[in-house]
């Protein structure tokens, strides 16, 4: 099986071999994929290695590697910065894995002078959560987005988690299963999950809870509403906009 890497700030990923589908998800700058099959036409059914999503690329946005390069844990930690690729100026977004900047791949050239977040150096406390958060404030909402040019709800908490060097699965009726359970919104700490259903019971939402009474979440745009034992309470109309299913902690601190 061959490997690649994104070479492009963003990559759409597809439900289908076609520019029409679905965007289910994206690949960001410097992530690596499996590429499972290939179409005659350039496109490709990739397997993310971050997460195991599996959707359909065009390889022209991604770099053909014998073997996955050796992971650094390091991210582009600024809202957008400029890469050089081989002399071509990529404006790369906030999260962009920088792995490729510290491995030898043959025929790449590559210049970053903006700033790098270490993952392993970010612990998960209630400051970081709150600090990695703010600046997804205010981007919008984009179905599949997982970066500060649009953004999903699913996309939004795992981008925010891998900076503090925590693996989420990619969408929130899998993120569901992961941790454990938090009875009374009383009892929640900043940085659990929340996660909505629908009427017949599917996960359909999930936000970072930032406590008992507030939530940041991407819901048309990247903002903190309210919320209590119900659900989510728009901080600008007063609606209730999500029903509330379960509370989940990833992790201690």
């Amino acid at each position: 099986m061959s490997y690649a890497i994104c070479i492009v700030p963003v990559a759409p990923m597809r439900s289908l071999h076609d520019h029409r589908a679905e965007m289910s998800s994206q690949v960001i700058f410097g992530e690596q994929v499996k590429i499972i099959s290939t179409t005659d036409d350039g496109w490709a059914l990739l397997e993310c290695c971050n997460d195991g999503y599996t959707g359909c690329c065009r390889m022209n946005q991604f770099l053909i590697i014998e073997n996955p390069i050796e992971l650094k844990n390091e991210y582009c930690n600024e809202w957008v910065q400029p890469i050089y690729l081989n002399d071509e100026k990529l404006m790369v977004p906030l999260g962009a894995d920088l792995s490729i900047l510290k491995n030898s791949l043959q025929d790449v050239k590559l210049k970053y002078d903006g700033k790098v977040l270490i993952a392993t150096q970010q612990k998960f406390t209630e400051e970081n959560v709150i600090k990695l958060s703010e600046p997804y404030l205010n981007t919008a909402y984009l179905w599949g987005g997982r970066t500060v040019f649009g953004i999903d709800c699913s996309g939004f908490a795992q981008a925010v988690f891998k900076m503090m060097n925590i693996a989420l699965p990619r969408d929130a009726n899998q993120q569901v299963n992961e941790g454990e359970g938090i009875g009374f919104l009383p009892e929640v700490k900043t940085g659990d999950l929340a996660f909505f259903d629908d009427e017949d019971g599917k996960i359909i939402h999930v936000g970072i809870l930032l406590n008992s009474q507030q939530i940041i979440h991407a819901s048309g745009n990247v903002r903190i509403d309210n919320i209590d034992s119900e659900g989510i309470i728009n901080t600008g109309t007063g609606r209730r906009t999500h029903k509330l299913r379960v509370i989940k902690r990833i992790k201690e601190y």
